[in-house]
């Protein structure tokens, strides 16, 4: 199921807008939900180096930045839209960078073991199981030993019990692979790359998940 039109890879219109169009649909909650997980439960210190793999338009970088300046969040993506958008956004903010980069593909080697903390927000769910599974040993050769990394998407479930209005944001509004996600064995798939599930949090009623996972080398 899910939408053939709808891609991992925003861009257009959904990209310059992207701040507003979530704020919208979730009755201006978005924003305060995203600024409590990055400091509340993602566990960073000043000092500490973060990446977020797919930064979208920089909203999280910045609450990050704060957190761990003079520490560094590096912030990868593919859209050019956005791309624009969170380096016009984060310009002022001298502990963020912003590159372009395919976060499925091989990090340059400046990278490596260099970050204590990693991050993915709404979109783990829009790759193919073969491409998660490249995202996740990236993200154990980017991360020292002992990182986090922390994955913010739809939560495991039987999708034919869940609710009728979750049912229609993933067939009308999402990506042909969300469905397959949700019964995605993230925590044995993390397992596989060194990763521990250390903590989990559940939202809207479980449909959404926060989970951190801690690397052992």
């Amino acid at each position: 199921m899910g939408n053939p039109k709808v891609s991992v890879v925003i861009t257009g219109f959904e990209a310059k807008y992207y701040d507003e169009i979530l704020d919208i649909i979730t009755l201006f909650q978005y924003g305060k939900f995203i600024k409590k997980l990055m400091l509340e439960e993602t566990a960073v210190a000043k000092g500490d180096n973060v990446a977020e793999l797919g930064v979208g338009n920089g909203r999280n970088a910045i609450l990050l930045a704060q957190k761990v300046a003079p520490g560094m969040v590096v912030g990868f993506d593919i859209s050019p839209d956005m791309l624009d958008k969170a380096r016009r956004k984060t310009a002022r903010y001298e502990n963020i960078e912003i590159v372009k980069h395919d976060i499925t593909e091989e990090f340059p080697e400046k990278y490596e073991n260099f970050f204590n903390a990693a991050l993915i927000a709404l979109a783990f769910h829009g790759f193919s199981p073969e491409r998660r599974a490249k995202i996740l040993e990236n993200a154990h050769r980017i991360l020292k030993n002992g990182g986090k990394f922390y994955i913010l998407d739809y939560n495991q479930m039987d999708y034919s019990r869940a609710p009728f209005y979750f049912k229609i944001l993933i067939d009308k509004f999402e990506c042909p692979l969300a469905e397959e996600f949700l019964s995605y064995d993230l925590t044995g798939e993390a397992e596989r790359f060194g990763f521990t599930l250390t903590k989990k949090r559940e939202y809207v009623r479980g449909l959404f998940q926060y989970s951190e996972f801690t690397l052992e080398k």
